[in-house]
């Protein structure tokens, strides 16, 4: 069976949810184009996070990979394009970690764009009357 995995992120910077982890929960078990959706909660801790999603990959091996995140203070829902290879914090995470222009993968690119279809989904929300747009980067707070 085909899975898509959906993560969410726990609540952090005194929340007491997070709307990403809220999102994702209602979509346990649908199904998207056959795809069932797996979520998992990753942590608001800088490169643990990570590693929660690679051994979640590992143990769904999902067809695809929807990260949800929360951009506090946005009117829409933003759609990714591209991830920089950066973190540069600016509050402490969850574990009181606070790093400042370290890339994510060292030796990696500077960004990775997204392989989802990021203009049709936009599309999509907005003919539902959800209010969404394209953002060109996910900034650098991973």
């Amino acid at each position: 069976m085909e899975r898509v995995l959906v993560t969410g992120i726990e609540p952090f910077d005194g929340d007491l949810i997070n709307p990403s982890w809220q999102v994702a929960q209602a979509l346990a078990g649908e199904r998207i184009t056959g795809a069932e959706v797996v979520v998992c909660q990753l942590a608001c801790v800088l490169g643990l996070s990570n590693q929660q999603l690679m051994s979640a990959i590992d143990r769904v091996r999902p067809k695809a990979v929807i990260c949800l995140g929360l951009a506090g203070g946005r009117a829409e829902i933003s759609v990714e394009r591209v991830a920089v290879n950066l973190i540069d914090a600016r509050i402490p995470d969850n574990a009181g970690n606070q790093p400042i222009d370290i890339p994510i993968v060292d030796g990696g690119p500077v960004g990775y764009f997204s392989t989802l279809p990021v203009k049709a989904i936009v599309h999509h929300l907005r003919q539902r009357g959800i209010p969404a747009g394209v953002s060109q980067t996910a900034g650098t707070y991973n």
